[in-house]
């Protein structure tokens, strides 16, 4: 008896037969360089696939006998093969949004940030918003921009872009005129409306004060949303990347939703929904269970602080370029503090984005009260997405209070241009601290944080190994103390996510049992220069035991 197999690639649909013989393989890949993750069986040249699950990992000649004349072979031609990667913090709607959207991450001036919003203007409809495109004001010396550089250059399109960070963002007069934002609006708890001497908005939002612009965005509906994730799951199988953990929203859950429903869903989701919804949450996973190996759902995310890049990450100390200034909570605490204990009790996922020292080792202060007062909860696996500015007490504790850093390694290379500006020279010291929390045996996780930085793997990597800011002024490293082993790194966005997802018994190993998803690279980075990882691309990624993207 024989079924067909579709393999897609490149667009392009593939079928090979075959057969249900659970000692025969439908695909083997063969003559590769193949590091498992599985530490009892470390390296290995082939694969036997049957369905979506490996059935063998061994030698070529091992192999041979799940091989019959059904069997559809592909040959490594020696390259470097890993499990598939997890990203383990993403926005994929914004990421989606971002590629048809107005580039500005580049941007390296005033005048080059005007010109580009105007020529993208100039290609939309009148009255459209013009959303997603990220900036970074410190790419041209600090300034923050205001309405007035771009409401000449937009006069028939509202605007509204987010700062790299997704803490920020900058209006155009016109958008503020249809969210009802002028110099009468009062401060918003939590966020921050950027003033002129005279009191008026400049057009930057901070934090909770975005919600003021963001209210009067039109939605799109969860049809327009599936298909704008088309691109997206497209653009991060180019990058390895056959899973995401991605803090959303509800829409986000019913979009993934539906294409998985229509056998769309081409990489793995994690959806993680507010925090503030905890209820609702619990109400649907009673109904619907939590989703299955293509998409899941039970998890929640929410923001104790704001981020360094907008100057709102809350610290003991000010902030050095800013004495009065020492950021702040964005919720009220006690609040948030019971929504953190409901959702728990309610046997969901939780986990928390923190910056700054005093939210980090305020949020594990909550964890370990918690931890106390209700130690049964199975689904009970804390994160602290971020976990970047670290008093030395918390990178102890993580580990002791069985706390995941879920952290982004690209974010060091990049705020380590003007972090020490910001913070000064001892706060640094354990900034990103990769290598202590490993040393103290915190189960330490690796992503991207897209689109607040780039979702490239290859690009992590190289953050995590070599510490090299992106301006090509830390040619050692930054703080290079931190530094990791690229097998570190690859650990962290392989099975330590599958860890954090829950799923460690099926993914972030390529051994016999696990679902098949994995990663073929055109280099391998166990033997090149380690400035060269970032550059390396991605040969093939198989999700599911199918053939997702091949660079042809």
């Amino acid at each position: 008896m024989k079924k067909v197999i579709s393999i897609i690639c490149c667009g392009l649909i593939l079928n090979f037969g075959q057969v249900l013989a659970a000692d025969k393989a439908d695909i083997v890949l063969t003559n590769g360089n193949i590091w498992t993750g599985d530490a009892t069986n470390p390296q290995a040249s082939a694969i036997a696939i049957s369905g979506n699950k490996i059935i063998a990992v061994g030698s070529d000649e091992e192999i041979k006998k799940y091989v019959n004349n059904d069997t559809h072979q592909l040959d490594l031609k020696g390259k470097r093969v890993t499990p598939g990667f997890i990203d383990n913090h993403t926005h994929f709607s914004s990421v989606s949004g971002l590629i048809n959207a107005v580039q500005l991450r580049d941007a390296s001036s005033k005048k080059q940030f005007i010109q580009r919003i105007g020529d993208f203007a100039k290609t939309m409809p009148k009255g459209r918003w013009m959303l997603d495109g990220i900036w970074d004001h410190q790419a041209w010396g600090g300034e923050l921009p205001k309405a007035e550089w771009i409401d000449s250059v937009t006069p028939d399109n509202p605007v509204y872009l987010w700062r790299t960070d997704g803490h920020m963002a900058i209006a155009n007069s016109a958008a503020m005129k249809l969210a009802g934002v002028d110099k009468n609006t009062p401060d918003v708890a939590g966020g921050m409306i950027v003033r002129d001497e005279k009191g008026n908005p400049t057009g930057i939002f901070k934090d909770a004060a975005m919600e003021l612009i963001t209210k009067a965005i039109p939605p799109l509906t969860i049809d327009e949303q599936a298909d704008a994730f088309k691109g997206g799951i497209r653009h991060a199988l180019a990058f390895g990347v056959t899973q995401i953990h991605n803090m959303g929203t509800w829409k986000d859950l019913m979009a993934f939703q539906q294409l998985h429903d229509r056998s769309q869903l081409y990489m793995r989701v994690y959806s993680f929904v507010p925090l503030q919804t905890h209820s609702k949450l619990k109400n649907y996973v009673a109904k619907n269970g939590r989703g299955d190996d293509m998409h899941r759902w039970g998890a929640l995310k929410a923001m104790v602080d704001g981020s360094l890049g907008s100057s709102t990450a809350w610290f003991y100390e000010s902030y050095t370029d800013n004495t009065d200034n020492f950021g702040f909570p964005i919720h009220e605490l006690k609040q948030f503090k019971q929504w953190i204990k409901q959702a728990d009790l309610n046997g969901l996922h939780v986990t928390i984005h923190a910056i700054g020292d005093k939210a980090n080792d305020w949020l594990l202060d909550i964890f370990e009260a918690i931890n106390k007062n209700n130690p049964d909860n199975s689904q009970r696996r804390w994160r602290i997405e971020h976990a970047q500015h670290l008093s030395l007490s918390a990178i102890k504790r993580m580990q002791s209070l069985s706390v995941i850093p879920s952290m982004q390694p690209f974010h060091a290379i990049d705020d380590g241009r003007w972090a020490e500006k910001k913070i000064g020279s001892e706060r640094i010291k354990t900034t990103y601290a990769f290598k202590s929390l490993l040393d103290n045996n915190a189960l330490l996780t690796f992503g991207s944080d897209a689109p607040v930085a780039p979702m490239n793997v290859m690009e992590g990597i190289y953050a995590a190994v070599t510490r090299q800011t992106i301006d090509g002024a830390n040619p050692d490293g930054w703080v290079p103390a931190e530094k990791i082993s690229i097998e570190q790194a690859l650990k962290a966005y392989t099975a330590n996510n599958a860890y954090a997802g829950f799923q460690e018994d099926r993914l972030g190993q390529l051994k016999v049992g696990f679902l098949a998803d994995l990663v073929v690279l055109e280099q391998d980075i166990f033997t090149i220069p380690a400035n060269q990882i970032k550059d390396v691309k991605i040969h093939m990624t198989m999700v599911d035991g199918k053939v997702v993207y091949q660079n042809n």
